[in-house]
């Protein structure tokens, strides 16, 4: 583990107790304070793809094919919730957060109806892999995404075993941070999984 890892560690553990109590345990919070002071940041209002599927080309025959409305099409993309990137290489991982209902104690199965975790599964699409990866500076191997489950999802039996099953072979893109109170897991898995992507 590099030391810059282990550095973050330490930064984390001596900002832990009463403070980091205080941190609210979000997930931008956590992160904004393990960087401070480091050469990682973190930034929510991600809009480099927000006009991502306004220049995709279409051939004559589809535009045929579809309906051409009046007014120009000038919004139309994806906002990942956040960005992690290092300044010193340059590189960045875009990272999803999705809370979602799920069927626990004192809940009915239909309390995990919502589908935040399958629009997560638009991550997978090679074209957006692929802009995603030259955005972020990142390998052609590497996969661009991580994507942290929150609330009653992270213990539901059915969508736990989808959420295995869709990232099979790469669980660490994503986790599931099942107790807020505890940000060093989330951090662990970060140092563990996701710093070595951007380094």
């Amino acid at each position: 583990m590099g030391s810059d890892a282990n550095r973050l560690r330490r930064k984390w553990q001596d900002y832990g107790g009463q403070k980091a109590e205080k941190a609210e345990h979000s997930f931008f919070e956590t992160f904004l304070t393990l960087f401070k002071d480091s050469n990682y940041n973190i930034r929510r209002s991600v809009t480099e793809f927000r006009d991502l599927y306004v220049n995709v080309e279409l051939s004559e025959q589809e535009l045929s094919e579809i309906y051409t409305p009046n007014e120009s099409i000038t919004k139309h993309g994806v906002n990942p919730d956040y960005a992690i990137s290092n300044t010193e290489t340059n590189k960045t991982i875009y990272v999803e957060v999705k809370r979602q209902d799920g069927w626990v104690e004192g809940k009915t199965r239909a309390d995990g109806r919502g589908n935040a975790h399958e629009r997560s599964c638009k991550f997978f699409t090679p074209g957006l892999q692929n802009k995603l990866r030259i955005q972020g500076n990142l390998a052609e191997n590497v996969i661009p995404f991580w994507v942290v489950f929150i609330g009653d999802i992270t213990r539901d039996p059915c969508r736990v075993r989808e959420v295995k099953l869709w990232y099979e072979g790469i669980p660490e893109h994503y986790f599931m941070w099942r107790d807020q109170n505890k940000p060093e897991l989330l951090i662990e898995h970060f140092l563990n999984y996701i710093k070595p992507l951007i380094d």
